[in-house]
């Protein structure tokens, strides 16, 4: 069954533009799903009933995996099937009649305004990794870009004249992402004072944002940097870039900015997705009462 995993990995790869990272995913939830039916004697993908799939689901939740992993191996798990059912390599999708299991939805956390003043203002400005940390800040902020993108960022993908930058996010999908005046000037101040410094003859492929040692910066050294500027800045929160990108879309829904520009801003594919925010600022949903309900 493994091969037909593989197979299955190529052709959403390859066919559907899945990119590496969600690939990665759906073969380690996948390679999971195989083994567990495996030990149950399941030898054959005819041989899966409705039961195993919720057995793997159940196994998961004991185990102490949280909702959005367990709803991500649901996914998977259905859309595997529904492959081999369209290939005819299996009689029936047995996800079918599965409802999808009321999994929690955690609302994600955000910093208020002055909150994010405070972090914004953090990086020693007079040190040169302190500027480009805050314009790391600054173009999170105003951006609301994921931490991929962000660490993945060229040079040829900054448009100043334009205002934006060109941003390819999850599936390869091309996105245009406003940038503010503030994160612009922070950007700009970087590019002329110190990326110059840290840049070698390799250059890190033209990546906008670098290590001291010239390298492109990674994920885990952005979250490293983060938690310590949020630990200065006595925010008495936990914040992760993804901390920001929440209070980026949090904010500018809370100064009515139309919940589809935001979806598009944020590469959301489906605006549910994009709809959590909604419960996150008890304000927006009290202003969209007050404005439309009849006895508001």
């Amino acid at each position: 069954m493994h091969a037909l995993v593989d197979q299955f990995l190529d052709f959403v790869s390859l066919e559907r533009g899945l990119s590496p990272r969600t690939r990665e995913a759906y073969g380690n939830d996948l390679s999971r799903f195989i083994d567990h039916v495996g030990r149950l004697g399941v030898s054959s993908i005819n041989g899966l009933k409705r039961d195993h799939v919720l057995g793997f689901l159940l196994a998961g939740k004991k185990a102490g995996l949280n909702s959005s992993t367990l709803s991500r191996r649901l996914v998977a798990v259905r859309v595997f099937l529904r492959y081999l059912q369209t290939e005819g390599l299996v009689l029936q999708n047995v996800t079918d009649a599965m409802d999808s299991p009321k999994l929690w939805k955690n609302l994600p956390s955000t910093l208020t305004q002055r909150e994010v003043g405070q972090l914004l203002q953090t990086p020693d400005a007079e040190k040169k990794l302190g500027l480009r940390d805050r314009a790391i800040l600054e173009t999170f902020y105003a951006s609301g870009l994921r931490v991929s993108e962000l660490t993945g960022m060229k040079l040829a993908d900054l448009h100043f004249d334009g205002g934006y930058i060109r941003c390819i996010g999850k599936g390869n999908k091309e996105r245009i992402v406003p940038l503010g005046r503030t994160a612009a000037a922070a950007l700009r101040r970087y590019l002329d004072e110190v990326r110059p410094l840290l840049a070698h003859d390799n250059a890190a492929e033209q990546h906008v944002f670098l290590t001291g040692r010239g390298t492109a910066i990674s994920r885990k050294s952005v979250w490293q940097n983060l938690r310590r500027d949020a630990i200065t800045a006595a925010l008495g929160k936990k914040v992760s870039p993804h901390t920001l990108r929440h209070s980026f879309a949090t904010h500018l829904l809370a100064n009515d900015a139309p919940l589809r520009v935001i979806q598009e801003m944020l590469g959301h594919a489906d605006i549910a997705t994009t709809q959590i925010y909604t419960h996150v600022d008890p304000s927006c949903l009290k202003g969209v009462h007050a404005r439309f309900h009849p006895r508001a």
